[in-house]
């Protein structure tokens, strides 16, 4: 167990070690030294795409261009985020070109797909009407006549 006191001890001395008295007038007459650094950016931010290909990845996944371009997003950000500026450039750029591809792709393909539906629904509405008046239907019934 420590036994704590209240006294109070002087500050150790040095003596003469070495060390000589700072002169007053060197202390009137200097000032500290500032050093000012100022960096200027290279030119305009890294873009990674990483929300967009987030968005591609979950939603307008076509062929696996909105994983890929999610991988290449990240690529971008790590790279970044190690100070390769040229690397991180190249990455966000693929990732770019491929979240276009995935997103153009898979509207595309939507939009194939509602005109196909169209075309459908409106055959069995035109089926059923002919059905309903009594004519003879231009397409087979299920037994081929």
């Amino acid at each position: 167990m420590e036994n704590f006191s209240n006294e109070v001890h002087p500050p150790p001395a040095y003596g003469n070690q070495g060390y000589e008295q700072v002169n007053q007038d060197y202390k009137k007459y200097s000032s500290p030294q500032s050093t000012v650094v100022t960096i200027m950016p290279e030119g305009p931010p890294v873009r990674d795409h990483i929300i967009w290909s987030i968005f591609n990845a979950i939603y307008l996944n076509f062929c696996c261009l909105g994983v890929i371009a999610l991988v290449y997003s990240v690529k971008s950000r790590d790279s970044k985020q190690l100070g390769d500026r040229n690397r991180a450039t190249g990455y966000g750029s693929t990732a770019r070109s491929l979240n276009i591809a995935a997103t153009v792709l898979s509207v595309l393909v939507f939009i194939v797909v509602i005109i196909i539906y169209a075309i459908q629904i409106s055959k069995i509405i035109e089926m059923l009407q002919n059905k309903q008046s009594g004519g003879q239907s231009d397409y087979p019934n299920m037994y081929g006549k």
